[in-house]
């Protein structure tokens, strides 16, 4: 898994852009708006990537964002674009295990996670993490790709998802696998209620799901209760 992003990584976000439409740009906007709400001073960004979702999350002026990622390639991409907007200063990226968070509990008022919880290798130790490092009270945000609901979208959007996306994605990007792994993943995701009755097992408590244009991309929220420790 991490082989394969470090391989991707120099043409990873122009592909994102491209391939949703620049819709994805929305959805972050969106999920970041939510958190707004919970006003956090530290902000754990699990998965980061390419830093997408935490710089988007800057705009909360909190006092630290951590991105944390497997992959170094991705995160070498991240920390040129966190150097150009001048935010060094509140974004670190570091590369770790999000199913082994080298933090101590109760260390981040809020995390997130912005298409990566379906690459956590078991998703429920991945949250277990997170549930941990978050404090009592704490927000956790998360942006994932999910399932259409209306048939007919549905069948349009998995043609294209199945068909067109791979086909386009390894073009670009000269590593197919990657592109076909991105519906498989999705398929196996399991989305909306599935996943908040996993939260919800974790230990998190005021489980919500929003779907986005039409169910192709879903914001979850949900909260570490106040009395936990």
């Amino acid at each position: 898994m991490e082989e394969m992003f470090d391989q991707i990584s120099p043409r990873y976000d122009f592909l994102n852009h491209l391939l949703s439409f620049q819709i994805d740009k929305i959805w972050r906007r969106k999920a970041v708006k939510i958190l707004g709400h919970y006003k956090p001073a530290t902000i754990l960004d699990v998965a980061t990537g390419t830093g997408d979702f935490a710089i988007v999350a800057a705009r909360l002026n909190p006092q630290r964002i951590t991105g944390i990622d497997l992959s170094e390639g991705m995160l070498k991409f991240g920390r040129k674009k966190i150097h150009k907007k001048s935010l060094e200063s509140l974004i670190e990226l570091r590369k770790g295990d999000s199913e082994n968070l080298p933090f101590s509990a109760a260390s981040f008022d809020a995390a997130i996670v912005g298409f990566g919880v379906r690459n956590f290798e078991n998703l429920k130790a991945g949250l277990s993490e997170i549930y941990r490092v978050l404090k009592p009270g704490g927000a956790f945000i998360v942006l994932e790709f999910s399932k259409p609901r209306n048939r007919f979208f549905r069948s349009f959007y998995f043609f294209y998802f199945t068909r067109i996306l791979p086909w386009l994605g390894g073009l670009v990007s000269k590593n197919s696998r990657a592109y076909s792994y991105l519906p498989e993943s999705v398929q196996e995701f399991p989305d909306g209620d599935n996943f908040v009755r996993i939260l919800e097992a974790v230990g998190f408590a005021k489980c919500r799901w929003f779907p986005q244009t039409f169910g192709i991309a879903t914001i979850y929220e949900a909260q570490k209760p106040k009395n936990e420790g």
